[in-house]
């Protein structure tokens, strides 16, 4: 149809069809064959590349740690309550040298795990040797249900290497003020 010949649409036969379909199919079985061979070597190699990303990672983390935080210049404070039936603790804010590092409020579990003679990480950062000032602001409920704030002033020395400071709280009966003292932990 068209100016076409019979002749031109039947050059091959079906011997051809038949030889290009089986050649297809041995093409394709070869190409899933190779492919699942190289998706497992991918595989593998993907593997292997994510473990050294890993053990990487986890120098890098040790290194920035080093650098953030050098143990010549750490600084941690630490609180605990040495009276747990006086106060029922609010938030605690910390200053060092008039600049705020740390402020932490409350829920009723934290205040009941203090209570029970828990320790708290207030802060760990890093602080140059010489003089320095500590500054907190304790708000609390008192056992005589009166609510307190009061802020608190602690002078240290800073020397080369890692100084761990106690703040401790307790407020005492009849009139439950509360008193914060530090402590330098050796």
């Amino acid at each position: 149809m068209f100016g076409l010949d019979k002749t031109q649409g039947y050059r091959g036969g079906k011997r051809v069809r038949f030889v290009s379909v089986v050649g297809f199919g041995l093409m394709a079985a070869l190409l899933v064959a190779a492919g699942s061979v190289f998706a497992s070597a991918l595989d593998d190699e993907i593997a292997a590349l994510k473990a050294e990303v890993s053990a990487h990672s986890s120098d890098v983390h040790e290194l920035e740690q080093k650098v953030l935080h050098p143990v010549d210049t750490r600084l941690a404070i630490f609180l605990t309550l040495a009276s747990p039936d006086g106060l029922d603790l609010d938030s605690v804010e910390l200053f060092v040298d008039g600049t705020p590092v740390a402020a932490h409020h409350y829920s009723l579990r934290e205040s009941g795990s203090l209570e029970q003679g828990g320790i708290q990480q207030l802060f760990t950062g890093n602080l140059a040797s010489g003089s320095h000032e500590l500054k907190a602001i304790i708000t609390a409920r008192a056992a005589n249900d009166r609510f307190v704030r009061r802020e608190s002033s602690h002078r240290f020395q800073k020397r080369p290497g890692t100084l761990r400071l106690q703040m401790a709280l307790e407020a005492k009966a009849p009139d439950f003020e509360p008193r914060v003292s530090f402590v330098e932990w050796k």
